[in-house]
């Protein structure tokens, strides 16, 4: 399996590459040459499956340059620091499947991810002797995640930034009290947006990226969005095992469009996915592009889901590369036109083919913490305002023909001070958040300016 960029001028990687170059040397995301195809009676065989060996098994159809073993090695050691048996079970609620993937260590499903590809890093660097930087941008549960995946680990140094005052208490507790001397937090006096555009231009900078040995763990990186894959199949499975419909709608909350393009490569791949059901906030950029072919940037608000307060879909251009048939020159010249104007358009044939896999619904602040409300008086189980998005969504779009799988992004005690203020108590606590607050803490306050973050990186580089 080779890999290529979605702007043309990167070709012919192999996995290992791919991982270890993050964004593309030519400012695209890197993607296989070609989806491998599963039969109907490859994914009922899955099925069968606990997590650990489902992952193992998908990996395989993307990864042929690591040894059996050692792939099978890091996934187990990757999904045994997970709390729950099952990894990500699957738990029925008021006719819903809420696919609960808040089971790691930083109880948020960016850690299905991030344990796999931080022992990832570690193997290959123990592999080729190298040091590695890695730089990433969070709007909250990216950072804690990617920090729990390296910290302590040899010959890695992570930098997250972060905007001050927009993740919740708990997001930021999560990063600030990592005190590992690989570790570095930089809150951004801005935007996640701002942030996200930094860590490109980073990256953009090949000298600078080579120099410092840069690492990716934004969802720009390919592995990220290839663990991803993995649990649309394990819910499906689980449903079969249940005795459930062999069609799914899966409703995800996102902001970034790395987690719902998880699901359209397991669509690709065969995966019987009849509606990928998009919920966002009032953030709702990736709702307009769905409904109405408008992809345009517009002010940021803060709502009580604020890892899905983003403008600008750092995956987004994954898909195009798709929807444009694999043309990587239409992909560079609308990514190109998008920087100049922070807006793109589509063609009445491109949004038929957008409704014909996605629908999508905008869920503002009131119907957000309403769902929350109403979910647990109904059933006593406290959705987070992430998951409640893509609740409300998946009720308003689904038709009953198909099992609504939801995938439960963050654990509610993440997101304490929306919960009681939707149903006038907070959730109980895990006992890894438990005196959180009085844990040592560091971070540094920054500007949102590239100079100034360049220098941090240089001065505090491996």
């Amino acid at each position: 399996m080779k890999y290529l960029s979605t702007r043309g001028q990167v070709s012919g990687l192999s996995f290992k590459q791919a991982v270890m170059m993050g964004l593309a040397d030519d400012g695209g995301l890197l993607l296989p040459e070609s989806i491998p195809h599963l039969t109907p009676g490859d994914f009922d065989a899955m099925a069968k499956l606990a997590y650990p060996e489902l992952a193992f098994q998908v990996f395989t159809r993307f990864i042929d340059d690591i040894p059996s073993a050692d792939l099978k090695g890091l996934v187990e050691r990757s999904y045994a620091t997970f709390t729950h048996p099952e990894v990500t079970p699957l738990v029925h609620q008021d006719g819903i499947d809420i696919l609960e993937l808040f089971h790691g260590p930083t109880l948020a499903f960016k850690d299905v991810a991030l344990q796999f590809l931080g022992n990832l890093f570690e193997y290959l660097l123990k592999e080729s002797g190298d040091k590695m930087n890695i730089v990433g941008a969070t709007s909250g549960d990216t950072g804690s995640a990617a920090i729990y995946g390296v910290r302590g680990k040899q010959n890695i140094n992570i930098f997250i930034l972060y905007p001050h005052g927009k993740v919740s208490p708990i997001q930021e507790l999560q990063m600030t009290t990592v005190v590992d001397p690989n570790v570095f937090n930089l809150a951004i006096e801005g935007t996640f947006d701002d942030g996200q555009h930094i860590v490109k231009e980073i990256f953009g900078d090949i000298e600078f990226k080579q120099t410092y040995s840069l690492g990716a763990v934004n969802s720009i990186n390919w592995a990220r969005v290839l663990a991803q894959v993995v649990y649309y199949i394990y819910a499906w499975g689980r449903i079969q095992r249940a005795g459930g419909s062999r069609e799914i709608d899966v409703a995800v909350p996102t902001g970034n469009f790395g987690d719902i393009f998880a699901g359209y490569l397991a669509k690709r791949m065969g995966l019987p996915i009849r509606t990928l059901i998009l919920a966002t906030n009032e953030n709702n950029i990736l709702a307009r592009f769905i409904n109405d072919g408008d992809y345009s940037i517009g002010d940021v608000r803060p709502t009580p889901s604020p890892s899905m307060d983003i403008q600008k879909a750092s995956n987004f251009e994954r898909f195009l590369f798709y929807l444009f048939n694999e043309d990587t020159e239409k992909v560079a010249a609308a990514m190109q036109e998008f920087a100049a104007s922070g807006k793109l358009t589509f063609t009445a044939e491109q949004q038929a083919t957008i409704r014909g896999t996605f629908a999508s619904r905008s869920i503002d602040n009131s119907q957000t913490l309403a769902t929350i409300r109403d979910f647990h008086a109904k059933t006593g189980y406290i959705l987070d305002p992430h998951t409640a998005t893509g609740v409300a969504a998946g009720k308003e779009l689904t038709d009953g023909r198909a099992a609504l799988v939801c995938l439960a992004t963050a654990h509610p005690a993440k997101f304490g001070d929306a919960v009681r203020k939707a149903i006038g108590q907070g959730p109980e606590m895990p006992d890894s958040l438990k005196g959180i607050g009085q844990r040592d803490k560091r971070c540094e306050k920054v500007p949102p300016d590239l100079e100034t973050i360049k220098r941090y990186v240089a001065d505090h580089a491996r």
